[in-house]
């Protein structure tokens, strides 16, 4: 399996899966050793591995500079309870990551969530991103979130194929909502219903 340096609680320094044409059988990590957890703050090391170069060198998040690992704990602590955040770990190594927020902050969006989800370049094509995405969907289903969101900079096709593969549908368009790299991207939204999702009171 190829290696980077994250390795779960080693020291190392919006959705973005990487797209396969095959099917998820075929994709599927085939280590048995694999598995997802929750995320624990001395995961912040290689979760910040994975999320630095996305965040220096591409529109897939409009974060423009990488959080410190500091940081990352701090998200990592104040999430616990309340939102989850996942790893995907093989052998000992995070080979990717999904967590949701919080959509808006007004109370009456206190029931939707902003799911995201990363995969160290290396391991893209192999389904990590949508082992994440099904147990992101379950751990927000079973808090009783009724709907999650997809925030995509597009162009994004692996996330736009990862979102649909997970049952989202396309809500709207937000045109240059965002300027990082010297340019103006669109975002589009993306929504899956949860649970009883409207029909809930």
């Amino acid at each position: 399996m190829p290696r980077r340096r994250t390795p779960a609680g080693g020291i190392a320094s919006d959705w973005s899966a990487g797209g396969d044409e095959r099917s998820e059988d075929q994709r599927a990590v085939r280590d048995p050793a694999a598995r997802i957890r929750p995320a624990r703050e001395h995961d912040a090391a290689a979760i910040a591995a994975i999320y630095a170069p996305i965040v220096r060198a591409s529109h897939v998040t409009f974060e423009t500079e990488p959080p410190a690992e500091r940081e990352l704990r701090r998200r990592i602590r104040e999430a616990e309870g309340r939102y989850p955040w996942l790893v995907h770990e093989e052998e000992g190594w995070v080979t990717g990551y999904g967590f949701a927020t919080a959509f808006r902050s007004r109370p009456a969006y206190r029931w939707t969530a902003e799911a995201s989800i990363y995969v160290d370049p290396p391991c893209r094509g192999r389904g990590v991103g949508g082992r994440l995405g099904r147990s992101l969907l379950e751990a927000l289903e079973s808090a009783g979130y009724r709907s999650a969101i997809g925030v995509v900079a597009l162009p994004n096709p692996a996330s736009e194929a990862l979102l649909t593969a997970l049952g989202f549908r396309r809500v709207g368009v937000l045109r240059s909502a965002g300027f990082k790299l010297e340019r103006w991207w669109d975002v589009e939204l993306w929504q899956k219903d949860l649970g009883a999702g409207e029909r809930a009171v």
